[in-house]
């Protein structure tokens, strides 16, 4: 099989991807609804293309980071929006956790417990995109 090198072609087959990553979303949709009416949350938590669709939407959500980022028109400092996504992470982490405490069946461990979850799972995107803005400024300086 030759590579396409056309880049109309290429845009086409790229617009057809989209296409039909599209429709099998919605039909992983689809098959999650019918499952949450007719089995509750429990039911739809349990069938395999819960994990197939969560899976599928991180990763969707990274490559679109990587493409945001090159798209950025202005330079930005790496740094310093990494200080900022930080202290608005820690801000949110601390007022979640802090309500998720005071919340009727929950101690301060749970909130802190919630809170530091959260706080991890913030970090992780926020530490990409550093990375990915750190080598788009290495790459600029280089050219």
């Amino acid at each position: 099989m030759k590579k396409i090198t056309d880049e109309r072609l290429v845009l086409q087959n790229l617009k057809n991807i989209r296409i039909a990553f599209t429709i099998q979303t919605l039909g992983i949709l689809g098959i999650l609804g019918y499952d949450l009416v007719t089995k509750g949350l429990e039911g739809m938590r349990e069938n395999p293309l819960w994990l197939v669709f969560i899976i599928t939407t991180i990763i969707s959500a990274y490559l679109s980071m990587s493409i945001s980022t090159d798209h950025e028109m202005n330079k930005v400092n790496p740094q310093k929006r990494f200080s900022i996504s930080l202290i608005v992470l820690i801000l949110i982490s601390t007022i979640v956790g802090f309500f998720v405490s005071f919340t009727d069946g929950f101690n301060i461990t749970d909130g802190v417990t919630i809170g530091g979850i959260l706080f991890i799972c913030g970090l992780i995107p926020t530490f990409y995109i550093y990375n990915l803005r750190k080598k788009r400024q290495n790459q600029d300086m280089e050219e």
